[in-house]
């Protein structure tokens, strides 16, 4: 056996031993997870009441067996699966949470929801919730790194199907699993995941992100219990990485692992959109914003940008608010017709309106090989025969451009006022502020219920 292929059979093994161990998560890794459990906390109360999400507290609600957890945004408790489920979809529903360069993995939405339920049926520290939530986002997006970009070419919904092992990952650490039962968690995380791109901008893609979550507290639970699963689940020869895409990077699984942290490299968005859109809104804002600016004089538009950019956004004809999530036609629209670019433009109400139904016809996505990811050329054609031309190379929101704990906290107002006016935030902000200092995390959760 060469030593490629030794390293490659160890992959699993070592990316379990390190979510089983007790070493403490670096300070700034903490900060970083506190950030991104507040942004979190911000879309699931602004998707409280999403009708995905009311279907599925209606149809999962039958069966709840038990009241021990909270869901976001809502009095009802549920037993604990059901509740990482709801809240899981509650935080990704409109594709305003927080994104991984890279792999345009979404972290929280997964783990998140697993560590909440956790804490309101076990004893759980703030030390040990903000750990466990780092190594969750660490395993999903190593995971993540090693299949990209083939693994969404493919057709797989990254953020359900590499979220699952993020979300065991911090079961397990919950749940104080040794290195071989947390192997074998991340063995039945491996029968359980799934999520395909065909379903984004349906209600459906929330389901495979909810499935995430629930399924990695069963995975976890399981193995608890002595089920064992595959030992190679990952790099075995028709382990998840070799059947999700075509070259898979083993090292991106334990190179640095422990020292260099993913985490680290999270991003909020600005704007309730997919991301490969922030530099697009961003720039069509600029343009709409220019004094004498008349968007009726625009005979067409056209967006440049990365080969990502064209194979997420370039959607003219959309039904819905969550197919204008992902639609750059849409994003341009409303940010010229209207010059915002908050829920309510991104609403089916927003998709309907005759005035952004007949501009979006106008406007054509272009594929520039010369263009990064994560930049975007908006040019506007005039009646005049000018052209008026915005590019933006890094977004609000980028890493190089990243919003401030500041417009964070106030991302959660925001959103607290449109998806759930019950919940007071500043009880939950302080509460988010101060896990690092908390003995019992059960009552975190509760805050943002009314």
């Amino acid at each position: 056996m060469t030593a490629s292929a030794t390293r490659e059979q160890g992959v699993s093994a070592r990316l379990a031993a390190f979510a089983a161990r007790r070493a403490p998560v670096p300070r700034r890794v903490r900060d970083e997870a506190i950030r991104s459990i507040m942004n979190g906390f911000a879309t699931g109360l602004a998707g409280c009441r999403d009708a995905a999400t009311t279907h599925a507290r209606t149809v999962m609600g039958r069966f709840s067996s038990g009241a021990d957890a909270s869901v976001i945004g809502h009095a009802d408790r549920y037993d604990i699966l059901t509740a990482a489920f709801l809240n899981a979809i509650s935080i990704n529903v409109f594709d305003f949470d927080d994104t991984h360069p890279g792999t345009i993995l979404h972290p929280t939405a997964p783990v998140l929801p697993v560590l909440l339920a956790l804490a309101e049926k076990m004893p759980v520290s703030g030390r040990d919730f903000l750990d466990a939530f780092a190594v969750g986002v660490e395993v999903e997006c190593r995971i993540a790194n090693a299949v990209s970009p083939g693994h969404y070419r493919r057709g797989w919904h990254i953020t359900a199907s590499c979220g699952v092992f993020g979300a065991t990952a911090a079961a397990g650490r919950i749940l104080g699993l040794d290195a071989d039962k947390m192997l074998h968690a991340l063995g039945i995380a491996s029968a359980q995941a799934s999520g395909l791109v065909e379903t984004l901008g349906s209600m459906a893609k929330s389901v495979g992100v909810g499935n995430a979550a629930r399924n990695g507290i069963v995975a976890a639970l399981l193995a608890q219990d002595g089920m064992r699963g595959p030992e190679l689940p990952l790099e075995g020869p028709r382990g998840f990485l070799r059947v999700t895409c075509d070259d898979p990077k083993f090292s991106c699984l334990t190179d640095g692992l422990g020292e260099s942290w993913e985490l680290l490299r999270n991003t909020y968005k600005p704007y309730p959109c997919g991301v490969v859109l922030n530099p697009v809104i961003e720039a069509a804002l600029g343009l709409a914003s220019a004094s004498g600016f008349d968007p009726s004089l625009v005979e067409t538009g056209t967006v440049r940008g990365h080969a990502l950019l064209a194979e997420r956004a370039d959607r003219p004809i959309i039904r819905e608010g969550r197919e204008a999530q992902v639609s750059a036609q849409h994003a341009i629209a409303v940010c010229l017709l209207h010059g915002k670019a908050g829920l309510p433009e991104f609403s089916d109400a927003a998709v309907a309106d005759a005035a952004n139904a007949a501009f979006r016809k106008k406007v054509q996505v272009v594929i520039d090989p010369e263009m990064p990811v994560g930049a975007a050329q908006v040019e506007l054609h005039m009646a005049s025969g000018e052209t008026l031309l915005s590019r933006i190379d890094k977004a609000r929101g980028d890493s190089e451009r990243p919003l401030t704990n500041a417009e964070i906290e106030a991302k959660l107002r925001d959103l607290v006022a449109f998806g759930a006016p019950g919940v007071k935030p500043d009880p939950l902000i302080a509460a988010i502020l101060s896990i690092d200092l908390t003995d019992d995390m059960s009552g975190l959760a509760r805050l943002a219920t009314p």
